[in-house]
């Protein structure tokens, strides 16, 4: 959809600066940081007791990425180098470059290093260009060993690729998305739906079926699609897409996953599905799900934002205010062309979410406030949204 851009006032000057701000503490600690999910990769983890014991090693990430004081050093986690904290970062230059051109050749610059880090940092042996993270991740119903490839985080990466790729023309980085199709198309399983409908898998070592993210999937796929025409990426984009879509709950909304415990229906993901959709939508031409579309949109822009344009983490309550609900709010107001609440999202986000020195708050809670500055989930995350408000606003 057609994004509108009001001419840049104050609101649009302090998005700026602030897009600036985080992104200089991007640079400053050279990308590099904590992450809500990262306790295992604590020496402590390695230990015979706790190397595959499930439960305690899924409990402690849940205690720990709520601790409001950062206590990972004691367990000796090193800092993480993640290729989604890098993708979002150049996925915020990319818009930075747009709107303020006087700067471009500075972003492009850090664009181009950016890029040769995310092809540095592929998952190898696998059937095409892929991402994951790089500690370990024990999921509810999944374990995942650092670096292990997930339809996710190649999705974020491809898609920040795929964005600089037509903003600056680095070609390396459209390489590196059609090649990432492969992996979607080969490696990931799929789970059948009705018809020739299907959901693929979180990443090749599972089964789950997750909304969000099989449409990440379909988005790369559309993506590629509307460049080099292969009509086997539009039509496996679509089956997946017709999944996701057959699943809507009648109000608008879709739950996190199927045919498991994750019924619930949150800021963030529920925006990750409906700018697949639309990307999906405008890649291929296919408007036949667009009635799903605008009853999604409608449903997110009227249950997920307080009066004051705070974003809300679940359709149900607004707490706890997050950093990447923020950003990603930001984007998908954007993208459907609401730029006056995504600016009013960005001005709440840079005054109570920015801190001075360019790092960026996890959450706000009723009574407390997690102050960590994960590098992946709060400044990478906010910069991008902070970036894409203040080409809105140029």
């Amino acid at each position: 959809m057609t994004v509108s851009a009001p001419t840049r006032g104050t609101e649009g000057a302090a998005t700026l600066e602030a897009a600036n701000r985080v992104g200089a503490y991007l640079e400053r600690v050279a990308y590099r940081g904590y992450d809500p999910f990262d306790v295992l990769s604590s020496p402590l983890f390695r230990l015979p007791a706790l190397r595959s014991a499930r439960l305690p090693r899924f409990a402690a990430q849940q205690v720990w990425r709520r601790l409001p004081l950062n206590l990972r050093p004691l367990l000796r986690v090193p800092l993480g180098y993640n290729p989604v904290t890098l993708a979002l970062a150049l996925q915020g230059h990319a818009y930075l470059a747009a709107a303020e051109p006087e700067k471009a050749e500075g972003h492009r610059a850090r664009a181009e290093f950016l890029l040769q880090e995310l092809d540095r940092l592929r998952s190898q042996a696998w059937s095409g260009a892929c991402w994951g993270y790089d500690f370990d991740w024990e999921s509810r119903y999944a374990r995942f060993p650092a670096g292990t490839p997930t339809v996710v985080a190649t999705g974020i990466v491809s898609n920040a690729l795929f964005t600089a790729w037509e903003r600056f023309g680095l070609e390396q980085a459209y390489t590196l998305c059609e090649s990432a199709c492969s992996f979607v198309i080969r490696d990931l399983n799929r789970s059948p739906g009705d018809g020739d409908t299907f959901c693929w898998s979180y990443s090749p070592l599972d089964t789950n079926c997750v909304l969000n993210a099989t449409m990440k999937g379909a988005r790369l796929c559309a993506q590629i699609f509307s460049v080099n025409g292969d009509s086997e990426l539009r039509e496996t984009a679509e089956a997946t897409v017709r999944y996701v879509c057959e699943r809507q709950l009648p109000g608008g909304s879709w739950p996190y996953s199927i045919g498991d415990a994750r019924k619930w229906s949150d800021n963030f993901h529920t925006a990750y599905v409906l700018d697949c959709l639309d990307e999906y939508e405008s890649r291929t031409g296919d408007s036949q799900l667009a009635d799903a579309k605008l009853s999604g949109w409608r449903y997110y822009r009227t249950n997920f934002f307080t009066d004051d344009f705070v974003p809300k983490y679940f359709d149900t309550s607004l707490y706890p205010i997050d950093a990447t609900a923020c950003a990603q709010s930001i984007l998908t107001l954007c993208r459907f062309g609401d730029a006056q609440s995504a600016l009013r999202v960005a001005r709440w986000t840079a005054e109570h979410m920015v801190q001075a020195d360019g790092s960026v708050l996890y959450q706000r809670l009723r009574r407390r406030v997690n102050a960590i500055s994960y590098i992946r989930w709060s400044a990478a995350a906010a910069f991008c949204g902070l970036s894409r408000a203040a080409l809105a606003s140029a």
